[in-house]
């Protein structure tokens, strides 16, 4: 097949899948996957030479490990220290000794169990972190110990890519122990030299050279400190990383990513497909209860052990949970040490497959098992570790809150400074927890449930404000304050136009858009800094605002019919222009028309 076509094959298949797979939440790392083994020849035949792809694709494990390393400032690792080498530390080390040992009674050669189960000690990070900020999770402290054991196993790809070429035969007939002997050393010149020649270097030719230069001169750079290491024996993954972590803390470090993802996201995206263009699928065929055998053995191993050390480290039991749960996976750096292992004669052809096929149906199960285990965990703490909810007693107060995020919290604070009493209710005991311990008054209740709010006296209430940030507990709170207490006025806060709608829809008259305020402030500020004047900014927003306020009653007249509420939507854009104009509102000598390019993207 002509090069071209080749590309149009890979271009295609990537676009058609990758979305395809993100939609099903299973990520992108997947989506090249499948596409690989669908045009590969194990699946339409499209693709045949896989090892050429697979050799110039690893340029893109190249840059994802110079980027790996840009992001490790000393800084910023001296402060995640515990967790990082700690956590991090023991699950790779637990994980990667006991697959060993399993690999090793298995019939493996020590050099390829050795591989084997680091390797598979490895988990996702792209899938791990995509799944956490799905669910909002990353700020948790699951979430952050993830993370912490990810980076962690990030980092210690690169002595196992290191070692690769010393336990191979050739890595031995080499000189062994005498060649790392060197290969230190070098490295120890390559840290030298780049103190001495490669910043200023990079300086010159910012300061002298277009911006195309510059990326040329980034690409020379990974390519250089990968070549020196290649030529020594060692992995040119290596020389990348240690590229990227002597500059993480130079000025150069963004506009050096900014340069470099994007060649990075293509060529480990080719690298992908070209992983999944070299699994076998016939052993799934031929062998699926090995297959799947193994993959489910390498989760119970992974999970169960990170489990204990979450547990030996002190965490809870619904922390340690999660965390065992998010990791169980193989990872994408497996697929590159096996290729690499499989290259260098470690692995047979067939142990490289069978391994890969294990990672690629972990992952494949991680997304689903994870959403399972997240549901069936959350039930079961609600049954068993959430407190019964508060009983209140005594006389009621004037407001009530519903809901004690971020807005709830400065109502109540703005209450107290001027001395109104209120009763403040939160549906989730782990924030009710958490804001007690700064000496808050909070009860914990779900503000739909009637015999809360008629313990709250609600009905005795001047004011219910509405500030639960979930859209669905929001309207569901509402419906129930306006059908059981329907004199007392409520004060609703609105995520969006669709969450405004529904509350007017209940008879909820005052109602706030969260962002709204602040971005007309944002507006005005952003207008003065401008030039516009005071006045005139002051103005310009007043006039948005007036205008935006009667297109929301305008699009909540028809907002259940889309062709109506297109039309209204431009009609208003217009309007507005020519709102503008009429006030005499006219752009600053240089700028463009501001107002018609903002009502266009409208």
């Amino acid at each position: 097949m002509h090069l071209l076509e080749q590309a149009a094959v890979f271009l295609l298949t990537a676009v058609l899948l990758v979305p395809l797979f993100q939609r099903l939440k299973l990520g992108a790392v997947l989506g090249y996957l499948g596409a690989g083994m669908l045009i590969g020849p194990w699946g339409l035949g499209m693709v045949g030479d896989v090892q050429a792809t697979l050799q110039f694709a690893e340029f893109g494990v190249v840059l994802l490990l110079f980027l790996v390393g840009l992001e490790l400032q000393p800084s910023r690792l001296w402060v995640l220290r515990r967790p990082v080498f700690g956590l991090g530390g023991a699950q790779v080390l637990a994980t990667g000794v006991a697959l060993f040992a399993l690999a090793f009674a298995l019939g493996f050669e020590w050099q390829a169990a050795l591989v084997a189960g680091f390797g598979l000690a490895m988990s996702s990070t792209a899938l791990v972190l995509a799944s956490l900020a799905e669910r909002k999770q990353l700020t948790t402290r699951h979430g952050r110990e993830a993370f912490a054991v990810l980076l962690f196993q990030d980092l210690s790809v690169i002595p196992l890519l290191a070692l690769l070429p010393l336990l191979s035969d050739s890595g031995v007939h080499a000189g062994g122990w005498p060649s790392a002997a060197k290969a230190l050393a070098v490295i120890a010149a390559v840290i030298a030299a780049s103190r001495l020649f490669v910043r200023p270097a990079l300086k010159a030719v910012a300061s002298y050279g277009g911006r195309e230069v510059f990326t040329a001169a980034a690409l020379l750079l990974v390519v250089g400190a990968a070549l020196i290491m290649e030529r020594i024996g060692l992995s040119p993954s290596l020389g990348a990383f240690l590229a990227g972590v002597l500059l993480a803390d130079s000025e150069f470090r963004h506009e050096l990513e900014a340069d470099i993802e994007p060649f990075k996201g293509l060529l480990l995206g080719l690298f992908f497909i070209a992983v999944g263009m070299s699994a076998n699928l016939a052993l799934v065929w031929n062998r699926p209860l090995t297959v799947f055998g193994l993959a489910a053995g390498l989760m119970l191993v992974k999970s169960a052990l990170m489990y204990a050390i979450a547990r030996i480290g002190g965490a809870p039991n619904d922390t340690a949970q999660r965390l065992a749960g998010a990791i169980s996976q193989g990872g994408e750096f497996a697929f590159v040490l096996f290729a690499a292992a499989g290259a260098l004669g470690i692995f047979e052809a067939g142990t490289a497959q069978l391994l890969v096929m294990v990672v690629t149906v972990s992952m494949l199960l991680s997304p689903p098992l994870f959403e399972l285990h997240d549901r069936f965990l959350n039930r079961w703490l609600e049954r068993h570790n959430a407190p019964e909810f508060d009983s209140i007693t005594g006389p009621g107060n004037p407001v009530i809150i519903a809901g004690y995020g971020r807005v709830g919290q400065i109502v109540s604070r703005i209450l107290r400074m001027c001395g109104v009493p209120f009763t403040a209710l939160e549906v989730s005991y782990q924030q009710v927890d958490f804001v007690r311990r700064f000496g808050n008054k909070v009860y914990y209740g779900d503000a739909s449930r009637l015999e809360l709010l008629e313990a709250a006296k609600t009905g005795e209430a001047k004011l219910f404000v509405l500030a639960i940030d979930d859209v669905e507990a929001s309207v569901k709170t509402a419906e129930i304050v306006r059908k059981h207490f329907p004199n007392v006025p409520i004060l609703a806060r609105a995520r969006n136009r669709v969450h405004l709608f529904r509350l007017r829809d209940l008879g909820v008259k005052l109602i706030w858009r969260e962002t709204f305020s602040a971005s007309l402030d944002m507006a005005r500020h952003t207008l003065v800094s401008l030039g516009f004047g005071i006045a005139a900014s002051e103005r310009a927003v007043n006039l948005f605002k007036q205008h935006d306020e009667e297109r929301l009653d305008a699009q909540y007249a028809v907002q259940h019919d889309e062709a109506q509420l297109i039309q209204t939507s431009k009609e208003a854009a217009a309007q507005l222009q020519e709102l503008f104009e009429a006030d005499g509102l006219q752009p600053l000598p240089g700028f463009p028309q501001p107002v018609a390019a903002a009502t266009r993207r409208e």
